[in-house]
């Protein structure tokens, strides 16, 4: 098994690098023929602590892939939590593949019943829209848009662009600069 482990807004220290090893190669005993296991650890300064570090992992065994990605406020607690997703999607992987007439399949066939389990497991956990708001938008300039969105204290600001007449919507990048997106029609 490749691992690959790669900070974002962070350095991943050696303890929490082994921590990560020993953790995933718990994985091993579920899919012992595992090509490539790719961990991005990432910091995002959130407002909520116990969304701060984000762990995604992502395994390629055969063309198919298993993805799991976490939120905790510690890097230790989010590897726990996006291992156990992990097991369970091998566990119910492996008891669909049990459960087909106990047949031999090639290696082919196992990752395209991988990639049709994913499938389903991503359509069962498709969000809805819980929430809509609404809010009055003027006219203002791009310049505007930033001193709001930092009055604010927001991430993100969608504003009515009075140079273009169009929406737009200013976002904080991850170096602390500003990004613009101005809508085209297609």
């Amino acid at each position: 098994m490749e691992l690959l482990i790669k900070g974002k807004n962070l350095d991943v220290e050696e303890n929490a690098q082994e921590y990560i090893r020993s953790k995933l190669s718990k994985l091993e005993r579920h899919l012992p023929d595992l090509d490539e296991v790719k961990v991005e650890l990432t910091r995002e300064m959130t407002k909520a602590a116990e969304n701060r570090f984000v762990v995604q992992v992502t395994i390629n065994t055969h063309g198919a892939l298993l993805r799991g990605e976490e939120r905790s406020s510690n890097i230790l607690a989010a590897v726990d939590n996006v291992v156990d997703v992990l097991n369970r999607q091998i566990e119910r992987f492996k008891g669909k593949l049990y459960r087909s007439k106990r047949r031999k399949l090639t290696k082919d066939q196992i990752a395209a019943e991988l990639n049709e389990f994913i499938e389903e497991a991503v359509a069962e956990d498709e969000r809805a829209i819980v929430k809509v708001k609404r809010f009055p938008v003027k006219p203002m300039s791009p310049d505007e848009a930033v001193e709001q969105m930092e009055l604010l204290s927001h991430d993100f600001f969608i504003f009515f662009n009075a140079e273009n007449d169009n929406f737009s919507v200013l976002y904080r990048r991850g170096d602390g600069d500003y990004g613009l997106i101005e809508p085209e029609l297609a």
